[in-house]
């Protein structure tokens, strides 16, 4: 069964936004490509306990198993060694990537304490939108009782574009909840 929000994109936003920018067909326009949520850790890589409760978490959350990610490189200021633990990564794409995002805009999001909305700015040069999440109990699929320390997350959705605007409409139309620019 495909996804209600694949559905909302092939058969409505595609057609507004080819429209919109006069898109000679649909594959011109911006297309989500995948999901990447990283959860880093920092000192508490080194205990396995934290670590499988943050998987478990990650887990979830996504539907997905999570990967632990390592230290590229020794930096005494941070306190890290190479090839220790640094994360917890997850990447989707397809049918949960898309169920993710509807769940991420439509549940998670509105669960956040004082939120104002996602900050326009965080685009990149190639239209890849990426913000974070200071908690990971705002998704309804972690249990509040079992979490041990509130831990933040790192979203980015890779976008196929041409530019930062093309993927700022694109999710505009999935109703991610930007915040208005105001003039003085």
């Amino acid at each position: 069964m495909q996804p209600r929000l694949k559905e909302l994109i092939t058969k409505e936003i595609q057609p507004s936004l080819k429209e919109k920018f006069g898109y000679r067909n649909h594959y011109m326009g911006p297309q989500i490509y995948k999901v990447v949520l990283n959860m880093g850790l920092g000192l508490d890589g080194n205990d396995s306990k934290i670590i499988k409760s943050c998987e478990e978490d990650l887990a979830n959350i996504t539907g997905q198993k999570p990967v632990v990610s390592k230290f590229k490189k020794s930096i005494s200021n941070f306190k890290t060694r190479k090839n220790t633990n640094a994360g917890l990564k997850v990447t989707l794409r397809k049918n949960k990537m898309y169920e993710f995002i509807d769940r991420l805009v439509n549940i998670a999001l509105p669960r956040i304490k004082d939120f104002r909305g996602l900050n326009p700015n965080g685009f990149d040069r190639f239209g890849n939108y990426t913000f974070g999440i200071k908690e990971q109990i705002v998704f309804p699929e972690v249990n509040f009782d079992k979490v041990d320390k509130i831990r933040g997350l790192d979203i980015t959705i890779v976008i196929k574009s041409k530019s930062k605007e093309h993927s700022f409409e694109l999710l505009k139309k999935l109703n991610f909840p930007f915040l208005e620019k105001r003039s003085n």
